[in-house]
């Protein structure tokens, strides 16, 4: 089995097509969504200090700190999302496109 003809197999399969097009599309909504997180806390900071700047209570924790902090909780969240659905599918389609190649 020549390699030329394993990729040309591969990239003839349906599952190969679909895990593509899954990848593709999940990594385009969740760059999208990191986007609007992150650049929205960078807009925040530039054009709107004195709200991050508010005092939280009597203390010295202001607004911006919970703030940052949720920006890297998303950030956590949507790579757990990715793994889950990594885990799950993207892995399943991969052992059929594996296994269909190698037939």
């Amino acid at each position: 089995m020549q390699a030329d003809d394993l990729a040309t197999r591969v990239a003839r399969d349906p599952n190969y097509q679909e895990l593509k097009a899954r990848r593709t599309r999940m990594g385009w909504w969740l760059t999208l969504a990191m986007m609007l997180v992150y650049y929205g806390f960078i807009l925040l900071v530039a054009f709107d200090k004195p709200f991050l700047a508010t005092r939280m209570g009597d203390g010295v924790t202001t607004l911006g700190m919970p703030v940052a902090l949720a920006v890297i909780a998303f950030t956590i969240a949507i790579t757990a999302m990715y793994v889950r659905r990594a885990n799950r599918e993207f892995d399943v389609l991969s052992e059929r496109i594996i296994k269909g190649a190698l037939q």
